[in-house]
């Protein structure tokens, strides 16, 4: 599921007459580098919520063939990330799913979302999140997220001044995980706080180099970076 209805707020201007999944870095709108890496990673259906500039979004999207997506029509109502998972559960079938945000790119020097895959087990997990180290990462800001034990358990930063690693927005869950949650608009965090607390929260981290793209600057910056790797 790639998470792509929110308004954008941060990224204004460039958010002006388009959604944010479609500000380009790198001459790519920023949906088609995520959904990219999933293709890459087997994905073969994407389910895409939509909201601000809806039809400009899902015009854009009937041009993919890889993967085959599919709308979850948020248009009457902002979910958030739990609601929006929880909205669009019929339409995930029953595997596990990725859950994936637009405003996360990234310089693989490895196979992450292979990685994720490998880490992932439903017996032990709830959810397997993809991490940055903090230091080096475009476009974040804050004392970082997570603490990672050795058997990639994950503990909440808490108290602490910091933590080493970021939550890149990639993340690897069941499909029902969010059927518990309230209805209407909910955040993941507290069920993930709740997995975190029973041991069930699991993660690994990117060999390479992320961007949180989340407003103009980090944009240029991320657009720089991308330049010089290529």
């Amino acid at each position: 599921m790639v998470l792509a209805a929110g308004l954008g707020t941060r990224m204004r201007p460039l958010t002006d007459d388009r959604p944010k999944a479609l500000v380009e870095v790198g001459g790519r709108a920023l949906i088609d580098h995520v959904l990219d890496r999933l293709a890459e990673a087997g994905v073969e259906k994407a389910v895409v919520n939509v909201h601000w500039f809806a039809d400009r979004l899902e015009s854009h999207l009937a041009a993919r063939t890889e993967p085959a997506i599919v709308i979850s029509d948020e248009r009457a109502k902002l979910l958030e990330t739990g609601g929006g998972l929880k909205k669009a559960r019929p339409l995930l079938g029953d595997d596990p799913v990725f859950v994936a945000n637009i405003d996360s790119v990234w310089i693989d020097h490895g196979d992450a979302l292979a990685d994720l895959i490998r880490l992932w087990d439903p017996e032990r997990m709830d959810a397997a999140l993809l991490l940055a180290r903090r230091e080096g990462s475009i476009g974040f800001e804050g004392g970082g997220d997570f603490f990672l034990a050795d058997d990639g358990a994950l503990t909440f930063r808490g108290e602490a001044a910091s933590a080493p690693y970021a939550y890149m927005g990639v993340h690897i869950t069941r499909p029902d995980y969010a059927d518990a949650g309230p209805d209407g608009p909910f955040s993941l965090s507290p069920l993930w706080r709740q997995s975190a607390a029973e041991g069930r929260l699991y993660g690994c981290v990117l060999d390479g180099d992320w961007m949180h793209v989340g407003d103009p600057q980090a944009r240029d910056e991320a657009e720089a970076r991308l330049k010089a790797e290529n």
